[in-house]
């Protein structure tokens, strides 16, 4: 029993960390966005942008049991986040859009009006309101059952493992958003790690889905086994550990 919640806190502990990081892109994003409007309407902005995505995460948080129980949703949420983590790290290691990223992001919105750019600010932060919910759930389908019984329709630890993780990254985003964002400042190469983690978190999810018992290619109890949860952590940690001692293509590009 000990050992399940171990596991149970260890997951907890990864998703808060990899909500940090996605809820410092979010703050970033939203300063890119609006940065071409006056400091009154820039601030107004992105207040309305800090509230739409407390609005954006706390519905997605009501989709827990649907994206948990049905299969189809479980494959669409895997290519997703694969999609969103290799798209990311392709661009950032073999790419050079990523170089110029945000000028494209601000000559986008550059001459638009305020509501305009709220609207643009709030697609942003649905697009990452998705990605939360669905990194938390691919996290949290893969523990062990917990003694709690279910819950909103999955087991009950892994909905308060989910909820947890999702009210933190709306506490991030509101208070310790600064923070990462110089935390990425200082390490760059962090925000290639997390989109990392997103990618194996979809593998993650893909493994789920593909052991349901309507689909059947991997063994029911495989997700849950002592081998797959010893990879997926052991990989999650290399990946972790690579990103943190990475000096990244920004650090690299200052000492030239």
């Amino acid at each position: 029993m000990e050992s399940i919640w171990l596991e149970y806190g260890w997951t907890l502990l990864i998703l808060i960390g990899l909500e940090g990081l996605l809820s410092a892109d979010n703050a970033l994003v939203l300063a890119v966005i609006a940065k071409h409007l006056p400091d009154e309407e820039k601030e107004k902005a992105i207040k309305y942008g800090i509230f739409m995505a407390f609005g954006f995460r706390f519905v997605a948080l009501f989709a827990i049991s649907f994206i948990a129980n049905i299969w189809q949703i479980q494959a669409i949420g895997a290519a997703y986040l694969l999609y969103l983590g290799l798209k990311h790290v392709i661009k950032a290691k073999f790419g050079k859009e990523n170089e110029n990223i945000e000028n494209e992001v601000e000559e986008e919105a550059a001459g638009k009006g305020f509501w305009p750019t709220v609207g643009k600010i709030g697609l942003a932060d649905l697009a990452f309101a998705i990605d939360s919910i669905l990194a938390a759930v691919a996290l949290a389908l893969g523990l062990p059952d917990s003694p709690i019984g279910d819950f909103g329709g999955m087991d009950g630890g892994k909905f308060i493992v989910v909820v947890l993780g999702g009210i933190a990254g709306l506490i991030l985003i509101k208070y310790a958003a600064t923070w990462f964002v110089k935390l990425l400042e200082k390490r760059p190469a962090l925000e290639t790690t997390a989109y990392a983690i997103v990618a194996w978190v979809g593998v993650k999810l893909a493994v789920i889905t593909l052991a349901h018992d309507d689909i059947g290619v991997l063994d029911h109890d495989f997700p849950h086994s002592t081998f797959w949860t010893l990879t997926f952590y052991g990989v999650l940690v290399a990946i972790a550990l690579i990103g943190w001692f990475s000096p990244g293509k920004k650090s690299s590009e200052e000492k030239l």
